[in-house]
């Protein structure tokens, strides 16, 4: 006797609660996918600049690079104003060969980097030179930039 309201969809006319009954069974990935992606990225553009990277000016040869190693290479710089580092750490010169053996006994490899400042006095690079060889390490590699003259008159 009395009319019964029914909805067009087919149903009773009762509403459903959001959130109740129907849950969502599945993840999400696309977040975790944008944020690992940002992260890949910062760190693509960061591994570059985490190199030892104290400032000097090397100076320029035409010899070429070496072929890169399995073990990260130490190195050692002398900065234009005297300062001796081993790596990026700032040591004291009279600290420096006790420091060299206590490295040279945890590496496997006894090959050494120095890079020096080209202002510097030839000496002070020989005496540094000298230090690595007392310390215990005699494979001795001086880091230049390319680009300098050739001595063949064929480059500047």
């Amino acid at each position: 006797m009395g009319a019964q309201f029914v909805k067009k969809g087919g149903g009773t006319g009762r509403r459903r609660r959001r959130g109740g009954a129907g849950r969502m069974s599945e993840i999400n990935v696309t977040p975790f996918v944008d944020v690992m992606l940002v992260l890949l990225i910062i760190f693509m553009v960061a591994a570059p600049m985490l190199t030892v990277g104290v400032p000097v000016e090397l100076p320029r040869t035409s010899a070429g690079a070496l072929p890169a190693e399995q073990e990260e290479p130490l190195s050692i710089t002398l900065t234009s104003d005297g300062t001796v580092m081993i790596m990026s750490a700032e040591i004291d010169p009279n600290e420096l060969i006790p420091r060299l053996r206590a490295v040279a006994a945890e590496r496997r490899d006894n090959k050494v980097f120095l890079r020096a400042d080209g202002t510097i006095p030839y000496e002070r690079v020989v005496q540094v030179m000298g230090a690595l060889n007392s310390g215990g390490f005699n494979n001795i590699g001086l880091v230049t930039e390319q680009g300098g003259p050739r001595f063949d008159g064929a480059g500047d």
